[in-house]
């Protein structure tokens, strides 16, 4: 089963992002890890699930047109 282009570069693409967010995601555990993820690693995981689910937004967008 052959996959076109385009469907390529979209998994592609999706999976770039997946990747960049789980990459912030360790860096923030590995950084804010001081017993427990508190305070400002907490409030930096939230913005970062935030410009997560925006980012995933635009690109689907970008791609579908």
């Amino acid at each position: 089963m052959a996959l076109e282009a385009e469907m390529r570069r979209k998994i592609v693409v999706s999976v770039v992002a997946v990747g960049f967010f789980i990459a912030l995601v360790v860096g923030v555990g590995a950084t804010y890890n001081d017993g427990g993820l508190v305070g400002d690693g907490g409030l930096l995981l939230v913005g970062i699930l935030a410009l997560f689910v925006l980012v995933m937004g635009i690109i689907g967008f970008v791609l579908d047109r």
